[in-house]
């Protein structure tokens, strides 16, 4: 098997993973000249083209290959720095910036409970990116190459992959306290759940029509929508009275508590069931990255196998 250059390597990745060659050239500061070359060299010896030049740039299929080939030579490193750090406790790393360890991570998770779970990590030296997209979505990442694990409603595992159930996250249909006095005195209904816009996150977010569709019974919803692509930018839209939403149990507790927030439909939640989805690798990074994730689920999650709402 041939060897391949791994300054090739992380330009091809850092090519993909900023869209372009000339943020490519600045991450790895260098010249887009610099960069086309390694590119060109990169694919001469594989035999094929790794990106399609479009709008965006895009990797073939043998790039998605070659991204994921320079990922785990990132997870290598990764596990060696951290060895020679135990061995030497007073050796200062010599990671190159650009050589993160991504992982892809729901917003809603991100804005509750998953991000102090890697705060030790980071604190350490791991070089954390963390890529956010709805949870029906984040698996795509993975399967892409583009990330080494995944936080995903998906609960099949992807080839290659291994992956553990992390508990069920609760949402909760909510609005401020006079918007709801004023347009929903009765909280939410069959009858007039159509009559009130739903904040959502983007238009991949289903959890609005979910939960409607769930609580209500109805196998099709219609719903007003406003997009606000930030859970924290959800809260602070649906404080402000710009609607209803549908929105994490655990990030809105204290809002209801204090009364700045009402929840709707008390009798209802919406359940969704989360997984840990990582290669099937063996690695010191991987594995602490499952621990963290694994345990601070348990503390904040319901099992999944309790997820009836």
């Amino acid at each position: 098997m041939s060897t391949f250059d791994p300054d090739a390597l992380e330009c091809l990745a850092a090519i993909i993973e900023e869209g372009g060659f000339e943020r490519a050239a600045q991450r790895l500061s260098i010249t887009q000249s610099a960069v086309s070359q390694r590119l060109r060299a990169l694919e001469a010896q594989v035999g094929t083209v790794l990106i399609v030049r479009s709008r965006p740039l895009k990797p073939t299929a043998a790039g998605q290959l070659m991204l994921k080939h320079a990922k785990m030579m990132r997870l290598l490193r990764a596990d060696l720095e951290k060895d020679l750090k135990e061995l030497a406790p007073s050796t200062t790393g010599n990671g190159r910036d650009e050589e993160r360890i991504s992982v892809a991570i729901n917003a809603d998770s991100i804005a509750t409970w998953a991000l102090p779970a890697l705060d030790a990590l980071a604190r350490g030296g791991l070089p954390i990116e963390i890529i956010t997209d709805d949870q029906e979505f984040t698996h795509e990442w993975l399967r892409e190459g583009q990330v080494l694990g995944c936080v995903t409603s998906l609960g099949q595992a992807l080839r290659g992959c291994k992956m553990e159930a992390l508990g069920t996250m609760d949402y909760v249909a909510v609005a401020q306290a006079g918007y709801a006095a004023q347009h929903l005195p009765k909280g939410l209904t069959a009858h007039n759940f159509h009559k009130v816009p739903f904040v959502a996150f983007n238009r991949k977010d289903n959890l609005q029509h979910g939960f409607v569709a769930k609580a209500f019974g109805l196998p099709r919803v219609m719903l007003k929508q406003l997009f606000v692509p930030s859970s924290e930018g959800q809260v602070r839209a649906t404080l402000a009275g710009w609607g209803a939403s549908v929105l994490p149990e655990l990030r809105v507790r204290d809002l209801l508590e204090r009364g700045e927030l009402v929840n709707l439909a008390p009798r209802h939640r919406l359940g969704v069931a989360l997984h840990w989805h990582c290669w099937n690798l063996n690695s010191d990074v991987l594995d602490a990255l499952s621990t963290a994730l694994r345990a601070a689920a348990a503390q904040n999650l319901r099992p999944v196998d309790k997820a009836a709402g």
